[in-house]
């Protein structure tokens, strides 16, 4: 388990600095800052002036070393827009996201659980054919669409929820309503295809031959055994969660990492920019070594 988790955090720590290269590339295509922070009327010596200040005006490369270097101690840079520490404005927006990444999977992991653990149990019933094209359809559309339909129903025309905001618990219906479509539609089919697998298993029909009630079939032997499928699927679907918010946050106006992400794009402020990239990422590395470590604690053969 150690040699799985070593290895686990060297791929982790290589996608790290293959991302922070990139996202400090990417950062620089979109343009000057100081054309944007500056009056129209600024002149060339003014603008040569603001990038000499926050050192714009060095090689790419010099940028990149200082970055680097910083990096390595936790400072990212000060922000451009708000003029605060890049990191301590991405860790102020971060708990709106993981508040609502947190109420998204427990939401998801619950109904799938449920709703694949039932379908696998009477399979070809009607309840089986209504998740499954249920559970197509929830991955299939796009977290953006979603979203735009969401405001149009039920929020313009039926005018049942807000469009923006976090005041009320009426608030997060729409934000967690369109995050949890694509995972508990992946995880609603991957519960129900292990389970259909496990139910078939000797040991369960011989546990059925005891007279073992089905609840107590389902929810403590076989779950258990269908159970890692699922986390895997969990695992990369959190990720997308997270990478979905980006889009969710900014439709809804919800105050998280993603919204703060996408006006930093649009303000070039480099550093927000490669705070919450870095930030975000590290927070996937995390959950992919926690799902690891879940794999030893429901399935012994992983520790070796």
């Amino acid at each position: 388990m150690a040699a799985l988790l070593l290895r686990r955090l060297i791929e982790s720590l290589f996608s790290l600095v293959c991302l922070v290269c990139a996202v400090f590339v990417v950062a620089r295509l979109t343009g000057d800052p100081g054309k944007l922070y500056l009056p129209v009327n600024a002149t060339d010596e003014m603008v040569a002036e603001f990038n000499r200040l926050h050192g714009f005006d060095q090689p790419i490369w010099r940028q990149f070393l200082d970055f680097a270097a910083g990096l390595l101690k936790l400072d990212f840079g000060e922000s451009l827009r708000r003029q605060q520490p890049a990191l301590a404005v991405v860790l102020e927006a971060y708990p709106a996201t993981l508040r609502l990444v947190v109420v998204t999977i427990f939401t998801a992991l619950v109904l799938g659980v449920v709703i694949g653990c039932l379908a696998a149990f009477r399979p070809r019933s009607s309840l089986d054919r209504m998740s499954t094209a249920l559970s197509i359809s929830a991955a299939s559309f796009p977290d953006f669409w979603i979203a735009l339909m969401g405001i149009l129903v039920f929020a313009v025309a039926l005018q049942w929820l807000p469009t923006s905001g976090t005041g009320t618990p009426l608030h997060w219906i729409l934000p967690v309503g369109v995050l949890i479509m694509r995972p508990l539609g992946s995880l609603v089919q991957v519960v129900r295809g292990s389970m259909l697998e496990t139910l078939s298993s000797p040991y369960i029909e011989a546990a059925k031959g005891r007279g073992t009630p089905p609840s107590r079939i389902i929810f403590l032997h076989a779950l258990r055994n269908a159970a890692i499928p699922a986390i895997t699927v969990l695992g990369i679907q959190t990720a997308g969660i997270l990478n979905g918010a980006v889009v969710v946050e900014t439709i809804f106006g919800w105050p998280g990492i993603g919204r703060l992400m996408i006006s930093a794009i649009f303000e070039r402020d480099f550093a927000v920019v490669q705070a919450a990239v870095v930030v975000t990422a590290l927070a996937i590395f995390l959950l992919n070594i926690i799902i690891d470590i879940l794999y030893g604690v429901i399935d012994p053969r992983v520790r070796t």
